[in-house]
C-alpha cells in the first residue's frame, strides 16, 4: 500500500527531528504505523522517542530463536524502562521451522535461507497491517547504508521512517548517557552491531560497525530492509 503525498510531505518536513517525525506519523496514520526493533546496539535511543511520543505504539521485535540470552534480557529490561506497552515478539510458524531447518543448523550452511525462515517471512506477515515501518538504520552503520534518507518510499509504495539516519554513532552514544538509558550489555564487548548469536562475532572500535555480522560472507543484510 502507498502513503498519500500530502502525507509524505507533512513526514519530510520533519524528518530532521526524530520526535517530531513519529509525532507527525502517529497524527498523520494513527494505529497504521509500527516500529521494527532488534533491541540491540543502539536500539535504545529510538524506543526512548517512540516512548515519548506513544508508548503504545507497537513495536515489533522478531524472536529468531538464535537471540543472544543478553539481547532477549534486554528486550525485556529497556521495555520496562521505557514503560513501552506494545511490544510485539514476532516468531516463524514453528512447521515451517522444523520443516526447512530442523536441526537449527541452517544458519551454517545457508544463511540467506535462515534469514528468510525466520525474520524476512515472519515480518513480511507481521507487517501487513502497517502504513509506515519505523527502523533504527543509520548512514553511519555501513556503505550500503551511505545514502539512506530519513523518509524512504520503497519499490511498491512500502514506506520506510528511519528518524536516525542522519545522526553519528558518538551523537547516539551522547544523547543515550544524556538520558540515562540503559546500554545492551554485549556493546562493553565489542558488539557494535548485534543480530542473532551465530552470525554475529565482537568488532571492536572498527569503522564499520556491522562488520561483525556474518563475518567472512558477501552478505550484509538479513533482507527484511532490502525487500519491497
Amino acid at each position: 500500500m502507498s502513503v498519500a503525498r500530502s502525507v509524505l510531505t507533512v513526514l519530510r518536513s520533519q524528518a530532521q527531528d526524530p520526535v517530531r517525525l513519529l509525532s507527525a506519523a502517529s497524527a498523520q496514520l494513527g494505529k497504521k504505523v509500527g516500529v521494527m526493533s532488534s533491541f540491540g546496539a543502539e536500539s535504545a535511543l529510538l524506543l526512548a522517542f517512540v516512548a515519548e511520543v506513544d508508548p503504545d505504539m507497537p513495536v515489533l521485535f522478531l524472536e529468531t530463536g538464535k537471540h543472544f540470552p543478553e539481547t532477549l534480557a534486554y528486550r525485556a529490561e529497556l521495555a520496562r524502562f521505557l514503560g513501552l506497552k506494545n511490544v510485539i515478539d514476532v516468531r516463524p510458524a514453528q512447521a515451517e521451522v522444523q520443516e526447512r531447518d530442523p536441526t537449527g543448523e541452517l544458519w551454517a550452511f545457508d544463511p540467506d535461507a535462515c534469514c528468510r525462515l525466520r525474520k524476512v517471512e515472519p515480518l513480511d506477515l507481521a507487517t501487513l497491517p502497517y502504513e509506515a515501518l519505523v527502523t533504527g538504520r543509520k548512514r553511519s552503520q555501513a556503505s550500503t547504508r551511505a545514502a539512506l534518507p530519513v523518509v524512504e518510499e520503497k519499490e511498491g509504495g512500502a514506506l520506510r521512517l528511519n528518524p536516525l539516519a542522519l545522526w553519528e554513532a558518538e551523537d547516539i552514544t551522547r544523547e543515550m548517557a544524556r538520558r540515562g538509558l540503559p546500554p545492551h550489555p554485549l556493546v562493553a564487548e565489542g558488539y557494535l552491531s548485534i543480530g542473532c548469536a551465530p552470525c554475529t562475532r565482537p568488532v571492536g572500535q572498527t569503522a564499520d560497525p556491522r562488520a561483525g555480522r556474518w563475518a567472512g560472507l558477501a552478505k550484509t543484510e538479513c533482507g527484511i530492509h532490502t525487500a519491497s
